[in-house]
Parts: structure tokens; C-alpha cells; sequence
């Protein structure tokens, strides 16, 4: 019941890293049909371009010891060298469609999942060899399934082997009358027939067969809600703990903001609401720079702390406003505010030398 609960609250497509970590296990949606699809069209394609030669090679070999059959000595020493010639001469001769097959299946992966590599695929675990579990992946849906798909699969190679091997039927007693290489060739393009149709049908089977199995894979990774929530925690960081420390890097950067405000040498004010603090080296720096800005409480506090240190302090609300909302901390002043900034910051600098003259407004 707990299983059916669980299975119920899989509601969310899988993230893009659970396919990752899928793919990693092994997990992808790889059909054997394809493979299939993919040997028997090598095979037929090897067999079609090599199947004179290998009629031709069968033809000599047969002529070869059978025609000298009499003179064959029955001796165990014979016999076996001459099994080992013909096994070697059978073996050179299905060369050609051994390593068309080969080719073939490490084609088919390859067009199905690209280049994988999976080390944890292939760790022992022991939960496959145990009997009870192997029982009941016996007896899963997934292996009901793939039992079907067997069953249908094989009625409609057979049904179209039928269909093809139908026409020929009336002439296959009559191969024991034909010469040997005439028999072969029959045999070859026989084979030929039933090959081709049968890489048809099962190029249909193998692309029903992908779409399943992918829609099967997306189906077996789909997430819960929480799940999915505690992946996005993981990867992006809890929520509360990056406005924790959000906070955190805000204090400092307040903090070290307070501490530049003694070496201003003004704070513009709205007179309450704001308050900026710049500092101006002629021989350093090619504009005023502003140094500390906030509003409401920070304003207050940056005023406060002007006061303690004698920074003058000088209300121009415009000016306060444009420069809050258009100049960061420890970044230059706009040249649209050169003007307003030269006029406040000469006053600044008369009154520190005595000359006593009307504040700019």
C-alpha cells in the first residue's frame, strides 16, 4: 500500500538531473529491438553482397571433398583434420557476416544512448542473483510486457515468413534435382527474401518499440513533489539559508560602509529620508566617489556618524535622490551631477579653510 502511495504521488517529470544520474547508473531508454533490427539488417547487407562468393567457396569446397570421397582415409587422425578444414573453411567464409554483426551491435548502442560509460552498471549486486527478487522480476509487469512483445513479435515474423515462403514452396522439392552451386544459390536467395522482410517488419516493431521504451524511462523516473523540492534545495541552496547569509554579506557590507563615513568629506541629505556620503581626492581621483548611501535608518545613522566626526553635512534633496538612485557604493559619481557635487564640495572646502560663506541649496 505504501509502494502504491508512492507510486501515486509521482506526479512531476523527472529534472534534467535525475536523467544525468540515471544515465550514469545505466538507466536509458536503449530498445533490444533496435539491436535486433540492426544485425539482421547487417546480416542481410552481408549476406546480399558476399552471398556469390560464399556460394562460389561452398561450391569448391564440397566439389573438393566430396568428389574425392573415395578416397578418404576412415581414420580418427583423418577425420579430425579434416573437420578442423572445414571448420576453418566455414569460419573464413561467415567472416564477413560475424563482423557485420559486430559492427552492427556496437552501432546500435551508439545510435540509441551515444558514447556511456557506467561503472556503477556494472558493480556487483547482490540483489540481482537473490532468488526472491529474481521471482518477482519475473513476474512483474515489465516482464509480462516484454513477453507480450515477444509473442507478437514472433506471430508476425512467422505470419510474414508465410507469406514470402509461400510462393516458393512449389519448387523447394525440387532443389535435390538441381546441381549442388544451382542449390545454393536458391538456398541464398531464399534466405535473401525471408531476411529482407523480416527487416522491415522489424523496423516497425523497433520504432514502436523506442517510442515505448523512452516514454516508459520518463515514467519510471518521474519525481514527487518533494523530491523535487529537495533537488532544487540541494542544487540552488535552502532558501533560508541563502537569506541567512544574504543577510550576513548586507551587515558586513553596511558595516564597512559605516566605517568610510568619518573620511567622507560631505553627506547630502533629502534632509531625513537621505543620505549620501562622498569623498573627493583631486590628486587620486578624476570625480567624487560615493562612499556610504542609505535611506530612513541607514540615512539616519550615516548622519549620525557624520556629526560624531565633524563630516560636513549640507540638504539638497534633488541632488540626495540622483545620486541614491543612480550611483552605487565606492563607484564614481555620473558627470550629469559634476556640477551640483563641484558646487557643494568647493562650499565644503571654504568652510574648512574660514572663509564663511552661504551653504548651495
Amino acid at each position: 500500500m505504501a509502494d502504491d502511495n508512492d507510486e501515486s504521488s509521482k506526479t512531476e517529470e523527472p529534472s534534467q538531473k535525475r536523467l544525468d544520474d540515471a544515465r550514469k547508473r545505466g538507466q536509458v531508454a536503449s530498445s533490444r529491438e533496435v539491436n535486433n533490427w540492426f544485425v539482421l539488417f547487417a546480416s542481410t547487407v552481408a549476406l546480399a553482397g558476399f552471398s556469390p562468393w560464399m556460394a562460389d567457396r561452398l561450391r569448391v569446397l564440397f566439389s573438393t571433398s566430396l568428389g574425392d570421397a573415395h578416397l578418404m582415409r576412415i581414420e580418427i587422425g583423418d577425420l579430425q583434420g579434416m573437420m578442423g578444414d572445414w571448420a576453418l573453411a566455414v569460419g573464413m567464409l561467415c567472416g564477413p557476416i560475424v563482423l557485420a554483426v559486430l559492427v552492427a551491435g556496437l552501432a546500435a548502442g551508439y545510435v540509441q544512448v551515444g558514447w556511456m560509460v557506467a561503472p556503477e552498471a556494472i558493480k556487483p549486486q547482490f540483489s540481482k542473483v537473490s532468488p526472491l527478487k529474481g521471482v518477482s522480476r519475473l513476474f512483474s509487469v515489465s516482464s509480462l510486457v516484454e513477453f507480450a512483445k515477444g509473442l507478437i513479435k514472433l506471430a508476425v515474423v512467422a505470419w510474414i515468413f508465410w507469406i514470402v515462403a509461400v510462393p516458393d514452396f512449389d519448387t523447394l522439392p525440387l532443389m535435390v534435382l538441381q546441381e549442388p552451386q544451382q542449390s545454393l544459390v536458391t538456398t541464398a536467395d531464399l534466405t535473401l527474401k525471408l531476411l529482407i522482410a523480416t527487416v522491415a517488419v522489424t523496423a516497425v516493431i523497433a520504432g514502436v518499440d523506442v517510442v515505448y521504451q523512452r516514454i516508459k524511462l520518463q515514467r519510471d523516473l518521474r519525481m514527487t513533489r518533494t523530491e523535487l523540492r529537495d533537488e532544487f534545495k540541494e542544487q540552488e541552496g535552502d532558501p533560508m539559508v541563502k537569506a541567512k547569509l544574504r543577510q550576513i554579506r548586507q551587515e558586513r557590507s553596511r558595516r564597512r560602509m559605516m566605517s568610510a563615513v568619518p573620511k567622507a568629506d560631505v553627506v547630502i541629505t533629502n534632509p531625513t529620508h537621505y543620505a549620501v556620503a562622498l569623498k573627493y581626492d583631486r590628486d587620486a581621483m578624476e570625480a567624487p566617489m560615493v562612499v556610504a548611501k542609505g535611506t530612513d535608518r541607514i540615512a539616519l545613522r550615516i548622519r549620525e556618524i557624520a556629526t560624531e566626526n565633524k563630516v560636513p553635512i549640507v540638504e539638497n534633496p534633488p541632488l540626495a535622490r540622483a545620486l541614491h538612485a543612480t550611483v552605487e557604493v565606492d563607484r564614481a559619481i555620473e558627470p550629469e551631477h559634476y556640477k551640483a557635487v563641484a558646487e557643494i564640495i568647493s562650499y565644503v572646502w571654504r568652510l574648512k579653510s574660514g572663509s564663511q560663506r552661504p551653504r548651495p541649496q
